[in-house]
């Protein structure tokens, strides 16, 4: 069994972008207005976008389950209004559950919270409760950053976060820390937002106690963690220095890494460092690297192969990353 627990609706139809594009332009002449009654997706509609692209691939590589959500970067918290994020955010939501249950073999929902800057993060409640409650959905992306790589939004730690913690400890479903777009050209939203997001959010998370509130949360930071496994010794030093326990009693009850990384070097840096217990499988496909490596002569985020070659894992510990520890993360997804 191989869980796959980072993918996103990279390819939906072109018409869910252009009513997207048309939602916001209603928020910049001032005259928005709900529309989503105006869009219409077929089921044929969305089998073409799915059995062309991610089911395909999973075929190909042998994944035989995906952990599935919005599209990351689509959701662009930073945009339009908080009215707009909610609808967006629903339509997104209903759009993921209408693949698991055209595909229930193969795709597992997550859903999107309908985030905006300066907006208590408790407004997501609702829709988390909907999403895993109706829709079945085992889990959500947080997003740390709804500035867009501005962080105007207090850190993970603050109690301005808790309600909606307390809320997934209720449903006993985890979060990934996962950033949208980037309104910052400074910051390339998949190659420098993304990153920089992942490695900001776990050293909020050494500085804080949130695990000593909330010791039942569990969070996975994508892509391999950012900066993090490559820069470990730092962070164990300034755990130290801020006089906090040892990383693995401090975080790694708690925090978890994927394998979205795209290199076996990379890959075999994260295996080598983090526990084989904190690690999940993923790939991000389709998503932020698409194109074919022309020194391995294979895709970039064919990460199974990354996994099988690494030296740094027993058998036991591979099946560990590959479907085991997707089952302690997300309690709510089915063993069938």
């Amino acid at each position: 069994m191989i869980i796959d627990c980072h993918g996103h609706y990279t390819t939906v139809p072109d018409n869910i972008k252009e009513w997207r594009s048309q939602q916001l332009k209603l928020v910049d002449e001032k005259n928005f207005q709900s529309t989503r009654h105006k869009l219409v997706i077929t089921d044929d509609e969305i089998r073409e976008s799915i059995e062309n692209h991610q089911l395909r691939l999973q075929k190909e590589r042998g994944t035989d389950k995906t952990v599935f959500s919005p599209r990351a970067v689509g959701m662009g918290h930073h945009l339009g209004s908080r009215e707009t994020s909610m609808e967006w955010t629903q339509l997104s939501n209903d759009i993921i559950h209408r693949v698991v249950q055209l595909y229930p073999q193969n795709f597992i929902g997550v859903c999107a919270l309908p985030q905006y800057p300066g907006v208590e993060p408790k407004n997501c409640i609702p829709e988390l409760e909907r999403a895993v409650n109706d829709l079945g959905f085992i889990g959500c992306n947080l997003n740390p950053d709804p500035s867009g790589a501005m962080w105007t939004d207090p850190p993970l730690t603050d109690h301005w976060w808790y309600p909606l913690y307390e809320k997934l400890c209720e449903l006993n479903v985890p979060a990934m820390i996962h950033v949208s777009g980037s309104c910052n050209p400074n910051f390339h939203h998949t190659g420098a937002h993304y990153i920089a997001a992942d490695t900001t959010a776990f050293m909020q998370l050494i500085i804080g106690d949130l695990f000593s509130d909330f010791p039942e949360l569990k969070f996975v930071i994508p892509h391999g963690g950012g900066a993090v496994p490559y820069h470990w010794g730092r962070y164990r030093g300034l755990a130290q220095d801020m006089k906090k326990p040892l990383l693995e009693e401090h975080l790694l009850a708690n925090v978890f890494f994927d394998t979205c990384v795209y290199h076996q070097a990379g890959i075999d840096c994260l295996t080598k460092v983090i526990p084989a217990k904190n690690i999940l499988f993923a790939s991000e496909m389709v998503g932020a690297v698409r194109g074919i490596d022309p020194q391995t002569k294979i895709y970039f985020d064919d990460t199974k192969r990354y996994i099988d070659a690494t030296p740094n894992l027993t058998e036991a510990e591979k099946q560990l990353i590959f479907f085991k520890n997707a089952y302690s993360v997300y309690p709510r997804l089915s063993k069938d």
